[in-house]
Order: structure tokens, then sequence, then C-alpha cells
């Protein structure tokens, strides 16, 4: 099936692109996408937003893209001033800039601080939006490139500072280094001046692992006798959420830590807190919290304290080990309540931290950088689909008083949100299991005629929550309402509702989706041709089999960066840690019932069956999710008679970064497809 488009540079590969570019262009490209398009781009370019700064040694860093820097800015401010908008922030990296000195385009993914000399870091750039990093060693302090220090080639990679003068560096620059996902493998003792394939290797997961990673905390820094030395922890992922942590002894010998393999975990310098996938110690989503004694020769691990254990719509959203506390947040029913336990009492119970009640999600995030710097004082930051983000600072190490929320700051509102409204509401899929999704409703609309973009994700354990958008703001201003569904093969619900969806269930993430716009319908809202699904990777996946197995239900399909070939996928190095997520296409019984919903293997002639408009956009350099799924679903649909809409964009990657006015862009194409189908 047109499996020349898996060749980024054959001319018939070029050819198709740009003859469906100019189709989708001249489709899409209105006078109201340009509305759009500028209305978006100047909302990404807001300078009064609500600034969540990252403090390192004596200074807040902030970074933002705006009209003069559409790329991007890193800028900082002393610590001891407010983090607003008006004030003096200092420019320390200006990445457009960069990009124009050495002629290349690279986009920002943050920065590593080193523990030991916290403005010196290593700036993680992106090629072009791809998942291809380069690590550049910056100090933050004298505002520089440091010359002769550590930069990388661009490959997939990340680092750990072992010491002011070495890191720890994983990176996929060949195939001894890459796991058969591409991913990295083995870690490397890097100094500067020195070729990464030239640095020891100090670790290495298995080729058929997804990756490797190590954390090195240094007990020295908070508090700790400086006798007792590093701790260093190696970590080789098996699969996707599935890993072994190792402990790593001076003369190189490992320690496997007996934690269950599918479990999310963290370390601090005498703490582990992990979170249970299944049932095999604890009731699957407990959250447990054990005493680490890294020095012990018997057991690393103390007896198991169950922080949490989960009821009826009950999860983790977050956790964190901090220096002395340990902070996590409970989705209940889809609302945040915050829990903090004070590690130094081997007695203290944890206790609830009160949220606003208005509060739909929250997320928190320590000021300090690094787990070992500073005090142990977080940002928690709420919002919902119509309420901006609120900053709140909680103080935890000043024990003289009980830890309240301090408000900081409030976002500005990016659309007026009177008269809108939210609701959680529930569909029934085909098995009986209710299905919770969340529903924005504009200010007026028409009973039994509401435009309605319907999105979901459904995989890999990832969980949606609302979130305040100034681009969703737009699609409700404009009349259309907007559904996030909460489908399962996601996490909000806990790993039980992930797992019921993976491999032979995934079936069960398709009858949700659907059943949540059948309920729109039965509930009055609006009718089939005025609802539209969204989704990307495997989102894009979820779209697809929108498309090709319940037609009648949709208005319109747009279909991102999407995994379309259920056959081929892992043949993509990328592809080979989707498989124990949708199963092995090697393996008959996997293989049949991949086929029973592969999208590209299930596109019906258009003599047979009428398919709502659909509108599939990818990245030419996406490097997670190969073009090819794209580009060989508009060729089929082509070939059994229908025509859909097909852009690739030039840069952007899986996740569609880019500058601002790119940003603009993509979304701006896909308002103008939803304008021209459902809200016709």
């Amino acid at each position: 099936m047109n499996l020349h488009l898996e060749t980024d540079d054959d001319p018939r590969t070029r050819q198709f692109i740009d003859e469906h570019n100019r189709v989708s262009d001249a489709a899409l490209r209105t006078p109201e996408f340009e509305r759009d398009r500028d209305a978006i781009k100047a909302l990404i370019e807001r300078q009064d937003r609500l600034i969540v700064p990252m403090r390192r040694g004596e200074w807040l860093f902030d970074f933002r893209q705006s009209k003069d820097n559409p790329l991007g800015i890193w800028l900082r401010l002393p610590a001891n001033q407010e983090p607003l908008p008006d004030a003096a922030w200092e420019p320390v990296f200006d990445l457009d800039a960069f990009c124009v000195s050495e002629g290349k385009r690279w986009n920002w993914r943050g920065a590593v601080t080193c523990q030991w000399e916290p403005t010196r870091v290593l700036l993680t750039l992106s090629d072009g939006g791809s998942d291809l990093l380069r690590l550049l060693e910056f100090d933050a302090e004298r505002k520089q490139v440091v010359e002769g220090g550590f930069d990388t080639p661009a490959a997939r990679s990340h680092a750990t500072w072992l010491s002011r003068d070495e890191i720890c560096y994983f990176g996929s620059i060949d195939q001894f280094s890459a796991t058969r996902s591409g991913w990295p493998r083995v870690g490397r003792r890097l100094k500067r001046g020195q070729r990464p394939e030239d640095a020891a290797v100090m670790f290495e997961a298995a080729n058929e692992d997804v990756y490797g990673f190590n954390l090195v905390i240094d007990p020295a820094l908070s508090g700790a006798s400086a006798d007792r030395g590093l701790i260093d922890i190696f970590v080789a992922a098996h699969e996707i959420g599935v890993a072994s942590a190792f402990l790593i002894a001076n003369d190189g010998t490992q320690r496997r830590i007996d934690l269950p393999k599918e479990a999310d975990f963290q370390f601090n310098h005498d703490h582990c807190l992990w979170r249970a996938k299944t049932d095999e110690r604890v009731a699957t989503g407990s959250l447990v919290l054990q005493r680490f004694d890294p020095a012990s020769e018997t057991a690393l691990l103390g007896p198991e304290r169950i922080l949490f254990q989960p009821g009826e719509g009950q999860s983790i959203a977050q956790m964190m080990l901090m220096q002395e506390w340990c902070v996590f947040i409970i989705s209940d029913r889809l609302r945040p309540r915050l829990m903090v336990l004070d590690l130094t009492r081997p007695d203290a119970e944890q206790r609830e931290i009160a949220l606003p009640a208005d509060m739909q999600t929250a997320h928190f995030r320590p000021l300090h950088a690094d787990l070992h710097l500073g005090d142990d004082t977080l940002h928690i930051v709420g919002q919902g689909f119509l309420q901006p983000p609120v900053c709140y600072r909680l103080e935890l190490s000043d024990r003289s008083k009980q830890a309240e929320p301090i408000f900081v700051a409030a976002a500005p509102s990016y659309f007026d949100a009177t008269d809108m409204s939210s609701e959680l509401l529930e569909a029934v899929s085909e098995d009986g299991t209710r299905v919770t999704y969340r529903l924005v409703l504009p200010k007026q609309w028409t009973k039994g005629a509401l435009p309605v973009l319907l999105y979901g994700y459904g995989g890999f354990d990832v969980s949606l929550s609302p979130s305040y958008s100034g681009v969703t703001g737009r699609w409700l201003e404009q009349g259309g309402a907007y559904v996030q569904a909460y489908i399962r093969g996601g996490g909000e619900f806990g790993p039980d509702w992930y797992r019921s969806a993976k491999r032979q269930g995934r079936d069960r993430a398709f009858a949700d989706f659907v059943a949540i716009a059948r309920d729109l319908v039965a509930r009055g809202y609006t009718v089939p041709s005025r609802i539209a699904c969204q989704g990307g990777s495997n989102g894009g996946l979820l779209t697809g089999v929108m498309l090709t197995r319940y037609p009648d239900d949709f208005g319109a399909v747009w279909c991102q960066v999407p995994v379309l070939d259920m056959t081929r996928f892992h043949l993509f190095s990328a592809g080979q840690a989707w498989m124990d997520e949708y199963g092995d296409p090697e393996t008959p019984v996997d293989r049949d019932f991949m086929l029973g919903y592969s999208p590209l293997h299930n596109v019906g002639s258009a003599t047979k069956v009428s398919y709502p408009p659909i509108y599939i956009e990818s990245s030419a350099n996406d490097d997670r999710v190969h073009p090819s799924h794209a580009r060989r679903f508009a060729a089929r649909l082509e070939e059994e008679g229908h025509r859909p809409l097909f852009h690739e964009f030039g840069s952007g990657g899986h996740g569609g970064d880019g500058n601002s006015e790119e940003r603009a862009a993509r979304a701006a194409m896909g308002y103008s497809f939803l304008r021209q189908t459902i809200m016709r």
C-alpha cells in the first residue's frame, strides 16, 4: 500500500506532499484562517501571562516567546523580586539570535541544572522540534555558552550531572548506544572536550529495553554527612511504564532495588515513593512510602507504608519526594486533592491542604530547579477550561506555622467566559462501563445544532485534564463547544482503567469514545453531522478508527500525527516501544486483532460507504510517529474514492513545535477545516 511514501527522499513522496499541501492550503488558508492565525499568534506572544519561575542560585528564570522573539528567550530576575510580567527581566539566552548565528533551527526543551553549581546548566535544544536533542553547556550567571564546555551531537539523548566537571550522557549516537526502539541505552561518563563515543561506559540497558537513565543524589546537599558519598541509581525501562532500578556501588557493581517492575517510583536521599500498577504487593493504584538506606548490606528498603489506596473514581495524579516532604495529588472523581507528609517525623500523618473549590485541575512543581537546592517550597497552579491559571506558594520548610497556600498571581483572561459553562457528564459504553467526559459550552447555542469538538487520546496511561487555553477559548467564542473524553486506555482512573484497553482490549477505548459522541446526541445537544473528533499520535489512531468504523457518528475528523498502519508501526525504530501497548505485528494472534481496527486496512470504497470530511496533519521531521502513516492513509482513502485533506508541515516534530507563527498556523488550519465542516 504505497510503500514508497515511507521513503522521505523518494521523488514520488516529495511530489505527493507538495501536491496535497497545495490543495489543503487552497482550501484552508482563507481570510478567516488568517484572522485565527494572527489572533492565536498574539495569544502565544502575550507578555502579561502568569509566570511560574524556577530558581537557580540567586536568580529566578523564565522562558517565553514574544513578537520580537518568536522562537523564545530565556530571562532572569533577582530572586528577591516578585516575578511579575512588568518586572526588570534580563535576557540570558536569545534562542532566535543563537539560531541566526548558527544558521540552523533549534527549539527550546529546557535546561539540566548542575546541583553543585546551580547557574551552570545544559541547555536542551531540539533539532527543529524533533526528538533529536543537543546538550550545550551554558553559564547562566555570566550569560554565555561555556567555551570548551559540553556540546553533544543532536541525538535522542539526556544527561545527569555527576560533578561540576562530568556528566552521565545517554545518547543514541550509534547502533551500539541505542535500544531497538532508538532511545538511549548506554550511559557514559563524559568529560569536557571528550567525544561521547570515547567516554567510558557506566551503564547499559538491554537492546530489548526501551531506554536507560540514571539518578544522582548527593545527601550532603540535603544536610547529611559528606562521608555518605553520592547515591547513584541506574534505571532500565523494559517497556513503557515497566522498569527496574539498581543501586550502583563505588566499584560499579549493581544491586537491584526491590520494587515491583510495574510501578512509578521516585527517590530522595532517604526515602522511596512508588505507585503500584498491579496488585503484586499492594492494591493496584496504591501509593507506598519506604525508608531507603543505600548503606545497608541487607535490605535497601524498609517496611512499606501505604499512604493512599484508591476508592472508586480515585487515582494518583502527581507525586513527589522533596528533601523533607512527600507531596501528592489525588484525583477524586476528577477533582484534585493535595496531600503532604513530613518525612522528618516517623510518626507524622499526612494531611490535606485545602484547594479552591472551583479548581478543576492542579499540579505542583518545586521553586528550585533541582531537588537538592534551596528549601521545600512549591508552586501550585490550578486552572479549568474557563478559569485562568492561578499560582499559589506552599512553604513547607517553615515548620513554625501550618503550611497553607499563599496566593502569588493569576493569569489574565484570554477570552470572555461570561455565560459559558462547564459540566462533567457520563456516557455508557457498549459493555455498560460508565465513561466520564467534560463538556464546555459557549455563551449561545441552539439545542440540537451545537458544533462540538470532541478530543480524546486513550492510551499509554496518559491522563487528560482541563487546562485554560486561549486557543480553545477562540473556538468557544466562535460558538463551538469543546469536549474532553476520559476514555479507557488513559490514566485518569488508575492503572486498571488504562490496562483494560491495552492490546486485545483496544476496542474498549474506541467504544468509549463513540459512546460519548452518541451521548451528546441523546442529550439533545447536537447531531452527528455537527460533531468533529480530534486527536494526535495515539489519538490520531483513535480518530482514524472513528472514520473507518463509525462514519455515521461524526461530521468531521481532525487526525494529527497519527499511528494508522498497525502492521508496520514496529518497522520504524520508535514503534518497537509500542508493542507492549498494541501487540506484536509479527505474532499472528496480535496481528489478527490489530487488523480488525487498523485504519489503513479498513478503508471502505466510496461506492459503499460515505465518510465525513477528514483533515490529516503531519510533520516531515516527526521521528516518533513517521509521517508515512498519514501519507499512506491519505493515499489509500483517495484510491477508494474519498477526498481527504492532507498537510505535511516541514518542521515541528511530533509535538507540532515551532515559532509563534508556525504554532498558530497549525491550529488555525484545523479551525478553518472545522469552520467549513461542522459549522457550515
